[in-house]
């Protein structure tokens, strides 16, 4: 596909579609990615990013990552900063799988010792961690105690034993948006998340063991003070969110927010799926205090699911999993709207950033970091394709001109019925434990959807991070053994 005639490359990896390219743009779109990605994009990035210029109160600039593929009202790796005060909240430049993130835990235990128990592990992490579409948790709450943990997050966690004290220190947050009200969240949300604790979901949701390779380290200095010390170290990666619950809240806000946007507001949207209110009006503000309990409940199913692989480890070698080095390096969302501090024009103003499939990447010296990240900057983690691996990175002050932000994962280059055309589950399965990676999935179908072949090629990606000074490569990470839905 051509490239849009308006589109300008203005670095060797920013490229912007200014405000004359579509009527309504308030602010230049800019896309961040190499020549290869940007001929690569779908039509519907640029058409998308140019609609989310169009939104009240954008400042700066709308953007989208180099994993940015067309997604419901704003591409996925899209991000927009709003100004608070004359600005719109708008569920489709979060997601429907609200705080869908990433989290990454370390071991002590290296390849050699893993590779002989690799198939225990995976058979034991499948029948634990429930996965599919609709699958419940083991974990049974009443609906008050529900309704408490989407309020309190990874704090729930702690009081009940299922974290430490150092989960919630390398959880973006502390693993909790204070402000939750579950009063703002309707009973169809609650009931669909009441049973979904600790469990993976489907799609691109998935519990992966890694391997750290020395070839792979990128950054011996700054991996070493993420804790990745040893040869063929092997860590633990997962990938999931807000599970129903989020969902449920993202439809229920679109619909209140379709009814009020025009008539009461005078709002209008070049695509309805970007439906939004003023953030400051009354349903702005429930819809954000409702997004925040999604954010939470998604803290505390990902702590569920490390709760849940410690006793796994501790089982298949019969140590305590602290032993065994099953400590966090770091977890943080991607599909969230926040208001931070950043600087415009040399002064700090605060904004509601809008992160869509898009990683917060704070730089070195971040107060909001905690300490032992302060010099290195954040841990970023960008999880690739079960096939190609994934990426370890490090926050760099480049992102300020990016409201902090870097890109989440590989991106697709085909829609997964696409995939399931292409590819055949039960073959790639065969495949990839030829190649020494050991799949255990609910759906051969949507293991085809999943194909490495079916996105774009990890490394481009982060090496695009990297040179537009957005998020350094440590460490690059290649899967073992890994679980789907």
């Amino acid at each position: 596909m051509p490239l849009p005639k308006d589109l300008i490359r203005i670095s060797p990896t920013t490229w912007e579609l200014p405000v004359t390219f579509k009527k309504g743009m308030l602010v230049p779109a800019r896309i961040i990615a190499s020549e290869k990605l940007i001929n690569a994009m779908e039509d519907a990035v640029f058409e998308q990013a140019a609609n989310v210029a169009c939104l009240s109160g954008i400042t700066g600039y709308s953007y989208c990552m180099p994993d940015g593929h067309w997604g419901y009202g704003f591409p996925i790796g899209g991000l927009a900063a709003m100004d608070p005060e004359r600005g719109v909240i708008s569920p489709g430049g979060i997601g429907f799988d609200i705080n869908c993130g990433m989290r990454l835990v370390l071991t002590n235990l290296t390849e050699e010792e893993v590779r002989p128990r690799l198939h225990d592990l995976v058979n034991r992490l499948f029948s634990r961690i429930p996965t599919g579409v609709g699958c419940h948790g083991t974990l049974k709450v009443k609906e008050s105690e529900f309704r408490h943990i989407a309020e309190q997050g990874s704090r729930w966690c702690l009081k009940k034993g299922y974290a430490v004290a150092e989960d919630l220190e390398l959880t973006e947050e502390g693993g909790c948006f204070t402000g939750g009200d579950s009063a703002k969240v309707s009973n169809k949300a609650i009931e669909r998340g009441l049973e979904q604790l600790g469990t993976l979901g489907s799609g691109n949701h998935y519990c992966e063991i890694q391997v750290a390779r020395p070839e792979n380290v990128l950054d011996q200095k700054i991996a070493r003070s993420f804790g990745i010390t040893i040869p063929n170290q092997v860590v633990i990666m997962f990938h999931c969110g807000s599970r129903g619950f989020g969902h449920q809240i993202a439809t229920d806000y679109l619909q209140r927010f379709l009814k009020v946007m025009g008539p009461k507001y005078g709002l209008s949207v070049t695509d309805r799926e970007l439906a939004c209110a003023p953030f400051r009006s009354p349903e702005g503000q429930d819809y954000y205090a409702a997004m925040k309990c999604a954010v939470n409940m998604a803290f505390a199913n990902r702590q569920m699911i490390l709760h849940r692989i410690r006793e796994v480890f501790s089982d298949i070698f019969h140590r305590d999993p602290f032993d065994l080095g099953l400590r966090m390096l770091y977890d943080v969302a991607h599909n969230t709207a926040k208001l931070e501090r950043h600087l415009i024009d040399g002064a700090p103003r605060e904004l509601l950033v809008h992160r869509k499939g898009a990683t917060r990447s704070l730089g070195p010296g971040s107060p909001e970091l905690p300490a032992c990240y302060r010099e290195s900057g954040q841990p970023v983690i960008i999880g690739g394709s079960m096939e190609t691996g994934s990426y370890l990175l490090s926050g760099m002050t480049g992102s300020n001109a990016t409201f902090a932000t870097t890109a989440h994962g590989s991106g697709r280059t085909m829609s997964r019925h696409q995939a399931k055309k292409l590819f055949r589950g039960d073959r790639l399965q065969q495949q990839l434990e030829q190649r020494g990676i050991y799949i255990m999935t609910d759906s051969l179908g949507g293991l085809a959807e999943e194909a490495g072949g079916a996105y774009k090629d990890i490394d481009e990606v982060a090496a695009v991070t990297e040179l537009a000074g957005l998020s350094k490569r440590i460490v690059k990470l290649l899967p073992m053994g890994n679980i789907k839905g």
